[in-house]
């Protein structure tokens, strides 16, 4: 969302609805290294936490000459990835509805493309209710029979109450190994930390942010000339591979909790090393 502030183009990041002024706001002075990816990924941090989040676009600063950002759900369009993995015949699972709370969310055009039903929950007109907000899309999920969610770009924040109810069947995906580097800014944590590998994990959704058990990840190594935007990219071709064959697993029934840790019955790949930097 954007709009002048004292005659400043100022982009809005609220995690899918309207600003609240009854929420604390944090105001984000940046810098010209700001960029999309940036700009996305702490929106979604914040959004998570209950906060506003104020971007002004100041003289000297400007981030996208004057047009607005993308969104996670444009930057990064899993449901792409899951609804051509679900189309192979030994496939265990059915892409059955894709359900945005944001009517012009990427992936609604991508299913309605496959003939997949969509359904659109605006989430504005509940305010502040989450569990009524809950209550609706949990009516929805029960009247098309999901039985395993896949969070992609849903910034919305959950209620304990409806994570739980869904414990072992909701899954989420974050850019970094974790448990490093959850939250704000993965790439970014990852560059200042000086590691030499990243990648993407697809995990549990739990109630703690980032957190629950992971299922499956995938690694990329780390440049020395690498931007969060040209690791980011890599790494999004690690979510888009790995994030079905998590379903997959999930799907078939190989994949469960024990002692809060996941088990699988996959095997590691075929070649189990990835070193980084190489010498050769």
């Amino acid at each position: 969302m954007q709009l002048k502030v004292n005659g400043i183009d100022t982009f809005i990041a609220c995690g899918g609805r309207d600003f609240d002024a009854s929420l604390p706001t944090v105001v984000m002075l940046h810098g010209a290294g700001f960029d999309s990816s940036t700009w996305s990924l702490h929106s979604r941090w914040f959004a998570h936490h209950g906060y506003n989040l104020l971007a002004p676009d100041l003289p000297g600063h400007g981030h996208s000459g004057g047009k607005p950002l993308g969104s996670i759900a444009e930057l990064a369009d899993w449901t792409a990835a899951l609804i051509a993995a679900a189309k192979a015949a030994d496939f265990p699972a059915e892409i059955t509805v894709v359900i945005s709370n944001k009517p012009d969310a990427a992936g609604l055009a991508k299913a309605k493309e496959n003939n997949i039903t969509t359904l659109v929950i605006d989430s504005t007109p509940f305010g502040k209710d989450r569990a009524a907000f809950e209550a609706a899309l949990q009516a929805a999920l029960d009247q098309h029979g999901i039985e395993v969610i896949c969070l992609g770009g849903f910034m919305r924040l959950l209620t304990t109450e409806f994570v739980e109810r869904w414990a072992g069947k909701m899954l989420n995906i974050h850019p970094s190994l974790l448990p490093s580097f959850r939250g704000l800014d993965p790439h970014g944590q990852a560059l200042r930390a000086g590691v030499k590998i990243s990648g993407a994990t697809v995990h549990f959704v739990t109630p703690e942010m980032d957190a629950g058990p992971i299922v499956m990840q995938g690694a990329v190594a780390v440049r020395e000339d690498d931007t969060p935007d040209t690791l980011a990219a890599r790494v999004l071709d690690i979510e888009h591979r790995i994030y079905p064959e998590a379903l997959r697993l999930v799907a078939n029934g190989d994949a469960h909790i024990d002692n809060a840790v996941c088990r699988t019955a996959a095997t590691g790949s075929p070649d189990d090393t990835l070193i980084s930097p190489t010498t050769i």
